[in-house]
């Protein structure tokens, strides 16, 4: 068969020393096939197969418990189990199932159904009597081989039989010893998204309760209980396992005028209330009950805006208020997040232009490039190219919250360099993710300060020594002034600036005593005379902590005598992580990184999903040139999110 099917040959044959293996040891030597067999007691040695065999009665056990079949139907588990999983997904296989890689093409899910539910074939046996019962009252137990039905149990005849007309009510299961009830679904997934990290508060300078409302968030978070669980004030509390509330294929549905079932809890109140009227149904234009198309049912619709929510008070029916909390941390830490959140900057210099902090802080960086001597005016010379400049803005914080400086920064486009001509080695190492995790984990162990530090103008102090130019920055030179920038000194955007700017700092620190560990040339360790103290650097921003206090404010005195530093205080804000400590550790989370993410793609207003992608999905490979840009940019800084919690 596997010959004629898929037109390959058996060449080798591993078992064990059963009986029904060894009887076929003639037919292999006939057909040339390898038969080899594990020692006796060994099953270790064919591990594969007893792994899979493992994996098949896992995956039939849950079947049978989930439906609480009764053994006798074992083999139709395993038959089940198996043909579930040959279209189920492998990581092994890059997100393929086994039969996508056996028939090369994906199997068809349409036909599958809940395994042991409830179903009603066509009676075909009623012989034209017009009073027989059109339908068989089955169990669902199978997929056939070779046929386009279902394999049925008959709950009367006790008898197995297939069938394509059936009709499945796949939420009921007859060998079911508990009640089922098919009326009444719990669905909070909008109050409850996610399960809290921790259990307490995560409270940083003080112990405050955890019903703390958080400044960023509007108070409205609801318990499960209390979407579930009626008050003694309600008129008419309905327990969750309603038993005479029940819908079975066999029974009528319960029209509007029937009486409503007595619950089988009563809550009695301490002083009988009269129960209020329902509110009037208001008339008029604009008043009428929406509902749904019909043809939109099965789809999501209406959950997306296309520009952010502005502060006139309008509504959307999920807010990202009633789905991030802060409420875990301190008063202090809380205004910090509010702060770094409440700001926005600027994305171009015509928005920037128009605000005078942002023009004064572009004024006082070409004032420092100028007076640091990085570039000289001079004219074009023939045969060479100026590549370009743009602005960034960036708003420095300091500890508390507070903003340390409206930050304009000058950067050179250097992706219009060309390779040998403008730059030749750009290779300068930057801190991994797990080196940070790490470095925060000694620091938590050792109860040690963590303090970060920029530098101002980092990449102004590295020399260089290629013959590159560029136009003047945006809005400061005349329009008919053709000199250029010769750039004497590296800038921010450079392909070599952060090489150069790493070798300064890296001779500086070796030259205090430093030594830069082989594991990430990013981490530098001093030791000497009992005093410990850790760097780590990122471009041009560092963390360090240590074991002696006064050894690091000498630390940072002698930095600030070798370049321009700023002291942030304690470590709030690196990388884009936030970073809240207490006496148990250090707590890390991008909570703004993700609200920029979804901002710059307008899905603040979208409904929240607790799995957003399938797992390895094989989609993104093949999205077209003309996928719109905001998409691939939310991916790609997705990607970047999950990088920071995996690496």
């Amino acid at each position: 068969m596997v010959e004629r099917q898929f037109n390959r040959k058996v060449q080798t044959f591993r078992s064990d020393n059963g009986t029904e293996f060894t009887s076929l040891t003639n037919y292999f030597l006939q057909h040339g096939i390898l038969h080899k067999t594990s020692c006796v007691g060994t099953p270790q040695q064919n591990g594969r197969a007893e792994r899979k065999h493992r994996h098949i009665l896992n995956v039939a056990r849950a079947l049978r418990f989930q439906s609480n079949l009764p053994i006798e139907f074992w083999g139709e588990c395993i038959l089940t189990a198996g043909y579930l999983m040959n279209r189920t997904p492998s990581a092994v296989l890059q997100g393929k199932t086994p039969f996508e890689m056996l028939y090369q093409k994906v199997p068809d899910y349409t036909h599958l159904r809940v395994f042991g539910s409830l179903c009603y074939s066509h009676n075909q046996a009623h012989k034209g009597d017009k009073f027989a019962s059109r339908s068989r009252k089955c169990v669902f137990i199978g997929y056939p081989y070779g046929k386009k039905g279902w394999r049925l149990f008959d709950l009367e005849k006790q008898e197995f039989f297939v069938s394509r007309d059936v009709v499945f009510f796949e939420n009921q299961f007859p060998f079911s010893d508990e009640p089922q009830n098919i009326t009444t679904t719990i669905s909070n997934e909008e109050g409850v998204l996610w399960a809290p990290i921790s259990t307490g508060p995560f409270v940083e300078e003080e112990n405050r309760p955890n019903n703390s409302l958080s400044p960023l968030v509007s108070p409205i978070e609801t318990p499960i209980e209390e979407n579930i669980m009626s008050t003694p004030s309600s008129p008419s509390p309905t327990p969750l396992h309603d038993n005479s509330a029940q819908l079975s294929p066999d029974s009528p549905p319960a029209t509007d005028s029937s009486p409503s079932p007595s619950p089988t809890l009563t809550l009695d109140p301490p002083s009988p209330s009269p129960v209020p009227p329902p509110p009037a149904e208001l008339l008029g234009r604009g008043q009428r009950r929406k509902t749904q198309s019909v043809t939109l049912r099965n789809y999501v619709t209406n959950n997306a805006q296309t520009q952010l929510l502005d502060k006139s008070g309008a509504k959307t029916l999920y807010p990202i208020a009633n789905y991030v909390s802060s409420g875990r941390f301190s008063v202090s830490h809380r205004a910090y997040l509010a702060a770094i959140v409440e700001n926005v900057e600027p994305r171009s210099f015509k928005l920037a232009f128009s605000n005078i902090r942002w023009r004064h802080a572009m004024r006082v960086e070409v004032d420092a490039l100028e007076e640091n001597q990085t570039w000289t005016l001079e004219e074009l010379p023939p045969g060479k190219r100026a590549i370009g400049s743009k602005w960034v803005y960036k708003i420095k914080y300091n500890s508390d919250g507070t903003i340390e400086c409206y930050k304009a920064r000058l950067v050179a486009l250097g992706n219009r360099q060309i390779a040998g001509e403008d730059y030749c080695e750009t290779f300068a190492p930057v801190a991994k993710m797990g080196t940070v995790r790490l470095f925060l984990k000694v620091a938590a162990g050792n109860n040690w300060p963590v303090y970060q530090m920029d530098v101002h103008n980092a990449f102004l102090h590295g020399d260089l020594q290629e013959e590159v130019y560029m136009k003047p920055p945006p809005g400061f030179f005349p329009e008919g002034d053709t000199r250029v920038c010769r750039l004497r000194k590296s800038i921010y955007g450079l392909k070599q600036a952060s090489r150069c700017w790493f070798a300064k700092l890296t001779t500086s620190l070796r030259e205090y005593g430093f030594q830069q560990t082989h594991a990430d040339y990013s981490l530098f360790t001093f030791d000497r005379n009992g005093i410990k103290i850790r760097m780590l650097i990122y471009v041009d921003d560092m963390i360090l902590t240590g074991n002696n206090e006064k050894a690091l404010q000498d630390f940072k005195t002698y930095l600030s005598s070798c370049f321009k530093m700023k002291d942030l205080g304690h470590l709030k804000y690196f990388l884009g992580i936030e970073v809240a400590r207490n006496t148990s550790g250090f707590y890390l989370s991008q909570r703004k990184y993700a609200l920029d993410i979804i901002a710059e793609t307008g899905l603040l207003a979208a409904k929240p999903a607790p799995f957003p992608l399938e797992e390895n999905p094989t989609w993104l490979s093949r999205l077209p040139s003309s996928f719109p840009i905001q998409h691939r940019m939310s991916l790609s800084g997705t990607f970047h999110l999950f990088g920071c919690y995996t690496t």
